[in-house]
């Protein structure tokens, strides 16, 4: 019996009857097996290498221009995989598939956040779902367009994090609501840090159910979904705290998502976007040669949107420099501007 082996008959004793078992898992192209990782461990191994996973550190959770203290796409993916992890060893369930999904989740989301999102929607005329790319980034367009190859559980979690079609596996539903725990909490404490929001802002009935501060949230939530959840074939939250969260989520959308407090640096993503978006759909041939090749199998709007939405927010300011903004030319001899300088 190799390590592998080993690791599978210890899920069989000591995972819930309805985790998801690593040696049930299948891959669209069946692969040897490995002595020493599951099926899972691979699928998130596979991610935490990828270019993919690595970009999000440079793509924006909530605000575009940001310290070093606020949060990442990056953070967030693992802030994820921690909640997710807590709750699965609570529930007896697969931590690995839950790492994988969790960390993979967020890898199609575009430059600048949603507001990205939304450009990308409204330049293609239809709507544009991150984690719809983020499935297709690791289905198709990692490892040079043959994508990494991963089981169709991690899959299927990925695709279903967000939306209203549930993931299959009780793993994939705890990362569906851990995602949501993660940015409530983390992004009502990063906007404390920034000043636009003040302890306090929050409705009464947030803080009676969940806490007062971004520890008690987490851990009441976190809590609540194990209690609720135990020994069931779905992941629940009680009425109460499901009723918290609501609150909670809407509060976030109004004064903090949509609101006119960052609607300046939205307008600016906008504008980044549709300029660089426009400029490629003219200038193709000026794509890396990688996604000029892609034109035929998947249509020059689909590459377009690929690339588009694979860009990390500097990434994305610096060729709008490159490609719009004049360059700067050396201060003239002139001692007055060199002493002003």
């Amino acid at each position: 019996m190799n390590i592998r082996e080993r690791s599978e008959a210890l899920e069989e004793r000591i995972l819930a009857p309805y985790a998801a078992k690593s040696r049930l898992a299948r891959r669209e192209q069946a692969m040897e097996e490995d002595d020493y990782r599951t099926k899972f461990q691979r699928d998130r191994d596979r991610i935490l290498h990828a270019k993919c996973f690595r970009r999000l550190k440079h793509k924006t959770q909530v605000y575009i221009t940001s310290g070093d203290h606020y949060r990442t796409r990056m953070t967030h993916s693992l802030e994820v995989a921690q909640i997710s992890r807590t709750i699965a060893r609570g529930l007896q369930l697969n931590e690995d598939l839950i790492e994988a999904i969790a960390l993979g989740h967020d890898v199609g989301h575009t430059p600048f956040g949603h507001s990205g999102e939304k450009v990308v929607s409204d330049l293609i005329g239809h709507p544009f779902h991150h984690n719809e790319q983020s499935l297709r980034v690791v289905k198709y367009l990692e490892r040079g367009g043959q994508g990494l190859n991963l089981t169709q559980e991690t899959m299927d979690g990925i695709e279903h994090h967000s939306g209203p079609i549930p993931p299959k596996t009780l793993e994939g539903q705890i990362v569906h609501t851990a995602d949501r725990i993660a940015y409530l909490s983390h992004d009502y404490d990063d906007s404390l840090r920034a000043g636009l929001l003040h302890d306090g802002d929050l409705p009464q009935r947030v803080y009676n159910v969940l806490g007062r501060t971004t520890s008690e949230m987490i851990t009441t939530m976190v809590a609540d979904m194990i209690t609720a959840s135990a020994e069931q074939p779905k992941i629940h939250q009680s009425p109460e705290v499901a009723e918290a969260m609501d609150m909670f989520r809407t509060f976030m959308f109004e004064n903090i998502y949509q609101s006119d407090i960052l609607a300046h640096e939205r307008d600016q993503a906008v504008f980044v976007l549709k300029s660089l978006f426009q400029y490629f759909g003219d200038h193709f041939e000026s794509l890396p040669e990688e996604f000029v090749a892609r034109e035929e199998r998947w249509s020059r709007e689909q590459v377009l949107v690929d690339y588009i939405a694979g860009l990390t927010d500097s990434y994305a300011l610096q060729l709008f420099e490159k490609i719009f903004l004049p360059p700067l030319w050396s201060l003239p001899k002139d001692p007055i501007l060199r002493k002003s300088s």
